[in-house]
């Protein structure tokens, strides 16, 4: 079961309450997530005691983001064998919850592949603490990934932008908010603001769910950064006035050819970045990358509801456990709704991805495959995801 309790009204401060963390009260051990659908107006915790209520996280966006969903992944498995539940039924529950997200198989793989070892050596209290272990492995890997993403990302900025005064556009969120460290596109915006070189970042709202101006404005304005929200479609007018200097995105998914999945909206940025000559730039651990999937066309592009479109729906001003249905229209009742969570942007249009384990530049099969045997983590062959070896 999810349990719901508000924690603290939002302030001007740092940003107190990680994204995720793994407690053991008394009565048992519990996931607890910082609940993103409540931000910015309150931080609320959401207390995951079984692995539905993970999922139903997950569905609902409560926690998001490839990196964070990949440490989800891998705890919701140890919480199942740490509870007696049925490993073999979470791990396909968690696994199937979001079908875009490479990392969250990847985390569910790596935890789950853990247990059922120590299982066989050891029973079930074994299981246990080797999927647990793991996903600690999973989630200290990523801290480690987000500081080498935000140092790689920096350098390649100031190759391709020198002199500083970086004018920086980003789509969704990338924060800390999707990562255990501090994400991946935005910690390389967060780079450029402590040395000084970031003179702007752009926010595009990211509709219908406003992951950007809800949550990376509530990160940058934490950060003490300079950001300006616009609206998804203002994006071409500040290309067309010379006004943007890069495009940042993060991935949900990379495939074997370089073509990218991310939040719905990052395509057409590819596409005005390229007309206007502007870098256009991925950054994600090499846990995001999927070798299995050959090219973008072969990527399943995860459907969201049609409410999100018809409806002007916010959480937080409904209460907990609000749905789809009850929001304030937009739309005439009835109407059809085209909602893609993501959309892909073909290699071409990439000007470099940007990992823990080094840059992509140009973006080609060889390279992104040779970056990736380069990392701590080697290709398993028993699914999509990255070992640790």
């Amino acid at each position: 079961m999810g349990d719901q309790y508000e924690v603290s009204e939002t302030g001007a401060g740092a940003l107190t309450i990680p994204s995720l963390r793994w407690e053991e009260p008394p009565e048992g051990p519990v996931l607890v997530l910082l609940d993103q659908t409540r931000l910015p107006a309150e931080e609320v915790e959401l207390v995951c005691t079984d692995v539905p209520a993970l999922v139903q996280a997950i569905r609902t966006l409560a926690v998001r983001g490839a990196p964070l969903l990949g440490i989800a992944g891998a705890y919701g498995v140890a919480l199942a064998a740490a509870r007696g539940f049925d490993v073999e039924e979470a791990v396909e529950a968690l696994a199937q919850a979001r079908p875009t997200a490479v990392n969250l198989g990847y985390g569910v793989r790596r935890a789950g592949g853990a247990y059922r070892a120590a299982f066989a050596e050891g029973g079930a209290q074994a299981g246990a603490a080797a999927a647990l272990a793991e996903a600690r492995a999973v989630h200290a890997e990523d801290i480690e990934a987000s500081t080498r993403m935000a140092q790689h990302g920096l350098a390649l900025l100031g190759e391709l932008l020198p002199g500083g005064g970086h004018r920086i556009l980003t789509h969704c969120n990338t924060g800390a908010l999707v990562s255990g460290g501090e994400g991946t596109a935005l910690a390389v915006a967060l780079a450029a603001h402590r040395s000084g070189e970031l003179r702007r970042l752009w926010v595009d709202e990211t509709r219908p769910l406003l992951q950007g101006a809800r949550l990376t404005a509530y990160e940058a304005s934490r950060a003490g950064m300079a950001y300006t929200v616009l609206s998804d479609g203002a994006a071409g007018s500040l290309f067309a006035g010379g006004e943007v200097d890069a495009v940042l995105i993060g991935a949900d998914r990379i495939a074997a050819d370089g073509s990218v999945a991310n939040k719905i909206g990052s395509y057409p940025l590819a596409v005005l970045a390229r007309y206007h000559h502007v870098p256009f730039v991925v950054v994600a651990p090499t846990s995001t990358v999927d070798l299995e999937t050959e090219e973008g066309a072969d990527i399943e592009v995860e459907q969201r509801p049609g409410q999100e479109v018809t409806e002007f729906s916010l959480p937080f001003a409904q209460g907990p456990g609000a749905e789809a249905g009850t929001g304030i229209p937009v739309a005439p009742l009835g109407s059809l709704a085209y909602n893609p969570a993501f959309d892909v942007t073909p290699p071409e249009l990439v000007t470099a991805i940007v990992t823990e384990a080094g840059v992509v530049c140009p973006v080609t099969r060889d390279g992104l495959a040779e970056v990736c045997s380069t990392s701590r983590w080697s290709k398993s062959r028993s699914g999509n995801g990255m070992m640790a070896e």
